[in-house]
């Protein structure tokens, strides 16, 4: 029997949500290769590239998944420096902590948390990211409060989400393939549903400029966003 997705605003759409990216965490990797292009990987060095960290910093990444922007700040902050991973799927964790031995990378630490009550004491970091786990908060303000209160003064977020396009012929690319194929390849990776949560989610998500006042209300400040991949991918970026 296939399960219902997830839909925002029920009482259990974080319970919903988080036993979803347990069920796919085995084909989470593949299927954002196949869905991209392969192009995931260069939107995540972006996104770490844009919060501008040196070396011996500290970073946190959030909804960190498989882990992958995660390495990528520790890349940046190198081995004197820390990097948080920080996910609320337990098997998302277990391999992304595979990943960063397999790559020699002990300056991350993935640990479980709830992206809307952060573990974690007031300026904590000198950087926040969180890619393509923004639009599945169940309190997206919350979220960013949260957020804010663990940078550092002077530290810089950055958040990567899928957004949808406005202008055709993208528009219409949009919905053909977020709507149509992106589920027909959930049903060959063994979860549909999962892959229908997907377009729902982004529907449900604030556009660049709604995210963005977001950002605002939050407290942020050189609130800047970069639409790539025909406007169907957007970076934010914003200071604490």
């Amino acid at each position: 029997m296939s399960q219902t997705p997830p839909r925002r605003g029920d009482e259990q759409f974080s319970g919903e949500v988080n036993s979803m990216f347990d069920r796919i965490s085995g084909v989470y990797d593949r299927m954002n290769r196949v869905m991209t292009a392969g192009l995931d990987q260069t939107w995540r060095e972006r996104a770490a590239d844009r919060v501008r960290l040196e070396p011996g910093q500290s970073a946190l990444d959030l909804c960190s998944g498989t882990g992958d922007l995660a390495l990528a700040l520790a890349e940046r902050v190198g081995p004197e420096g820390r990097v948080v991973g920080a996910d609320f799927s337990r098997p998302m964790l277990e391999l992304a902590d595979v990943k960063a031995r397999n790559f020699g990378v002990a300056q991350v630490e993935f640990e479980w948390a709830d992206t809307l009550d952060l573990p974690y004491e007031d300026e904590s970091f000198d950087a926040v990211t969180i890619s393509f786990g923004a639009r599945n908060l169940a309190d997206l303000p919350k979220g960013l409060s949260e957020m804010y209160r663990v940078l550092k003064p002077g530290g810089s977020l950055a958040i990567l989400e899928i957004t949808q396009p406005s202008r055709q012929p993208l528009a219409s690319f949009f919905v053909l393939w977020f709507d149509r194929i992106v589920p027909l390849l959930g049903k060959f990776a063994g979860d549909s549903s999962a892959y229908e949560y997907l377009p729902q989610s982004v529907r449900s998500f604030p556009d660049a400029g709604a995210l963005a006042d977001h950002m605002d209300a939050a407290g942020f400040r050189h609130i800047r966003w970069t639409l790539m991949a025909g406007s169907i991918i957007a970076l934010h970026s914003g200071v604490r």
